[in-house]
Order: structure tokens, then sequence, then C-alpha cells
């Protein structure tokens, strides 16, 4: 369902149709969002069709979206990638276009900052994937590269997180590698 030209909106029966799965996905994994209803989530989307066609972007590529969270403060819920794995549509990407265009040859298909603005999503923090892990283990076989800071990003390295042997690590590689096991999780605000 990828969405030929600039406009950030699915075609009605596209929007239906992501809409079923990811209310299905709502329904099913309940412990994930206790408290929230899925109306009210619903509600936000169809106010929101941009988010919407962010979310058909992140289910297109394999991330198996649902919502996580509700922000009291801002009045916005919050979905992130769920699936297993990392999403099979956002692996073997550099870090960003500096590492991306630093590389001689081999490039690879995209980076991850830039795949992640054109989806109209944010890269996870280490923070948010550890948050991820207590609502159940994922990457137990692949990992995902997070937002980086600054300071190592000027260094020429990215930061990437994996699930082994119960707990949460922390890696680094060189902004301009890529892995076919590594890609991205992604979350947004509705």
């Amino acid at each position: 369902m990828k969405n030929s030209g600039t406009q950030r909106k699915l075609a009605a029966a596209d929007q239906k149709a992501v809409l079923a799965t990811l209310e299905s996905r709502f329904e099913k994994n309940m412990s994930r969002h206790p408290g929230i209803e899925w109306e009210k989530v619903k509600a936000k989307l169809n106010a929101n069709p941009s988010k919407l066609w962010s979310l058909n972007e992140m289910e297109d590529t394999g991330g198996e979206p649902d919502v996580t969270g509700y922000d009291a403060k801002s009045g916005e819920y919050v979905c992130f990638d769920c699936s297993p794995e990392t999403p099979k549509g956002r692996v073997s990407l550099c870090y960003d276009r500096e590492g991306y265009d630093s590389r001689k040859d081999h490039h690879p298909k995209d980076t991850v900052v830039d795949m992640a603005e054109a989806m109209g999503i944010e890269v996870f923090t280490e923070e948010q994937y550890v948050e991820l892990q207590r609502i159940g283990n994922s990457d137990m076989k692949t990992s995902c590269w997070v937002k980086t800071p600054a300071a190592t990003r000027k260094l020429g390295g990215a930061l990437y997180c994996e699930l082994r042997y119960g707990r949460v690590f922390t890696g680094h590689n060189g902004a301009q590698s890529y892995h076919g096991v590594r890609g991205f999780r992604g979350w947004l605000r509705v």
C-alpha cells in the first residue's frame, strides 16, 4: 500500500484495511496498553490521516505497530514497532546519510535516519528499546540501530541494541556499516 507522491494520506479502502489490522493487534495484545480504549485511539487516527499513513508504512515494512502508552500531558497515544524481530523491510541500512556517503562502494539501499523521516516516524532511543523489552522479548536474533548521541556520531560511530541472554546490550559500529540482521524500530505519537 505504498503512497505515490508526497501526500501522506491513504485511500479509503487502505485506511479501512490498516485500521482493521491495528484493531486486531490491539485486541490480541491488551497487556501492552492497559486502560486504553481502542475507540479513542481510532478517533485520533481518523482525525490524523498522516499518522495513519505512517502506521501503514510501519506495517508494510514489518514493524507490527501497536499502542504502547498514553501521554496524559500531550493527550497523545504512543505506538511502537512490536514485531518479534527487527522489521524485515528495514534491515541492511547505514545509520545516516553521512555514514552512507563515507562508503566508497557497496552502498545499502537507504539509511535509518532517511527512511524514518520518509515514513514520518522516530527512531527508538536506548530507553525506548529497554521499555519495549519490558512489554515482551524482541530481537533475540536481530539488532536495531538506536538514536545516537551527537558526540558519538561526531566521532564516526552509531549505537545499536539487542536482547541476548535475557538482557539488553548496547553496542557500537561505524555509522557506515550495515548488516542483514540489523535494522531499526520506530515509534510515533498520535
